[in-house]
């Protein structure tokens, strides 16, 4: 096989090669498709580490399997010149013709002075990168990788372009993710001049024009910070806005299970998780905010006192998790109690006042069919008048997050959760995350809202630790 021949790209100047990192195809098994009418390149390197992956008892495994199908599927006809020198990708764009995807053995690289020691896997893929480069001086050549220190040492061996993986990330810095209210400054009347009212039920609904939220969206609320006003966008047009008054003591004065909200953003979230219109709701803040407790008492609170759903199914996603629970002894449900001890913790404080403790909590759970369940089989599920609280969002891509939403059929709520500044992924920022995906893409869906729970509750040391550590 010769690799003196470069890679077969198209004549246009602007056309850029990207040479995939794993980590690419695990964070997204598809990602080779999304790169436009620009070229692909995946190193030998690249499947032999997808392949000691897919048999793995890992939750990525699926991920390595389905990237190696969707490569084999993008080039089963190719002979095995055609796959070295470039096979045209499916065009999903009238807009961009696609660009080629090629396979090159980067185990068959000579070592010059300008190559990394072939001794490690990442060593292999930047020095694959680096020919690339040489053989296309007249072609923009960038290696995608999540890995920040393979990034460095890209750089360092003389690789001008390095990048990560942004083509799901829909925000560039984490201060723009959208909180789920808007918070008006001084009283929220003082910036309304025209308003139309209509009662019905025992709510208000205000007209107002739109200009004094440009950029709404469905369930987004909206408070003051003379604390005299809350609401929340029901609709709009071109011209106005429908503002559906809540009234900011009847949040603070909201219930579930014995909870009362401790400030106005958990009277925010408790409105979203009591809605019963409301097929998801997405939490963020930081530890302490409240949470998995918010989730929990409202969950106890429609299944067991209002019957509005069956069941309720506490799953969460962390590194650990993701590996492996067959080590544990016992049932599913055995063995996932040391990772969701944050659950059992909430229904502790939520049945604190009972003598018999153990009892309760034994009663509680099966009088709420509280099933725990691994994330690792809510795959292939369809999951029917339930309440799902999914903690740890922040561990899990959006591809892994899609995979547990698409399980939610008819008449089931899931509530997302987690801490943005807490995430535990080798390859996952706070931008990348998919719980910051999830909380961008669901802000205009109308069965949707989003609550970013502001200030620690939990204690006095944990909101010092928050702000100060």
């Amino acid at each position: 096989m010769n690799y003196e021949k470069p890679i077969k790209t198209s004549s246009c100047p602007e056309k850029i090669i990207y040479i995939l990192d794993t980590n690419i195809l695990l964070h997204e098994p598809f990602a080779f498709l999304s790169f436009k009418e620009h070229d692909v390149v995946v190193p030998m390197t690249v499947l032999e580490e997808l392949d000691s992956i897919k048999d793995r008892h890992k939750d990525v495994s699926r991920d390595a399997r389905v990237a190696i199908r969707a490569l084999e599927d993008t080039l089963s006809d190719a002979t095995p010149e055609q796959v070295l020198s470039g096979v045209k990708l499916p065009q999903n764009d009238e807009q961009h013709p696609s660009g080629n995807l090629a396979i090159i053995n980067d185990y068959a690289l000579k070592q010059t002075a300008n190559t990394l020691s072939f001794n490690e896997n990442d060593n292999r893929i930047i020095n694959a990168a680096l020919q690339i480069q040489d053989k296309h001086s007249d072609k923009k050549v960038v290696l995608v990788t999540k890995d920040i220190n393979m990034r460095l040492k890209a750089k360092g061996a003389g690789l001008a372009h390095v990048e990560d993986y942004r083509t799901d990330q829909l925000i560039d810095d984490i201060q723009f993710l959208t909180k789920g209210y808007h918070k008006f400054e001084g009283d929220f009347w003082q910036h309304i001049k025209n308003c139309d009212s209509e009662t019905e039920g025992r709510y208000t609904t205000h007209f107002v024009n739109r200009d004094i939220v440009p950029l709404s969206y469905m369930n987004e609320y909206l408070i003051d910070e003379e604390e005299t006003f809350a609401g929340k966008v029901t609709g709009w047009d071109d011209e106005r806005i429908a503002i559906q008054d809540l009234g900011y003591e009847r949040l603070l004065g909201k219930t579930a299970w014995g909870i009362h909200p401790k400030n106005i953003y958990q009277g925010m979230a408790m409105d979203a998780l009591l809605d019963p219109s409301i097929d998801l709701v997405i939490l963020t803040g930081p530890a302490g905010c409240g949470k998995t407790l918010l989730a929990l008492a409202t969950a106890l609170e429609q299944v067991i006192e209002r019957g509005l759903y069956d069941k309720i199914i506490v799953t969460r996603s962390t590194p650990e998790i993701a590996e492996s629970i067959g080590f544990l002894p016992g049932t599913e449900e055995e063995k996932m109690a040391p990772w969701l001890a944050a659950i059992t913790d909430s229904l502790e404080v939520l049945h604190k006042q009972d003598e018999s403790m153990s009892s309760s909590l034994d009663y509680i759970t099966e009088k709420a069919n509280i099933q725990f369940k691994s994330v690792n089989f809510m795959r292939g599920r369809s999951i029917q008048n339930s309440m799902v609280l999914l903690d740890e969002c922040q561990n899990l891509t959006a591809s892994q997050l899609k995979t547990i939403i698409t399980r939610c059929g008819e008449g089931t709520k899931l509530i997302c959760s987690g801490n943005l500044a807490q995430i535990d992924s080798n390859y996952l920022t706070a931008v990348t995350s998919g719980l910051t995906y999830i909380v961008e893409r669901f802000k205009d869906f109308p069965g949707s809202a989003t609550i970013n729970l502001n200030g620690v509750v939990r204690s006095r040391l944990a909101s010092f630790a928050e702000e100060n550590l």
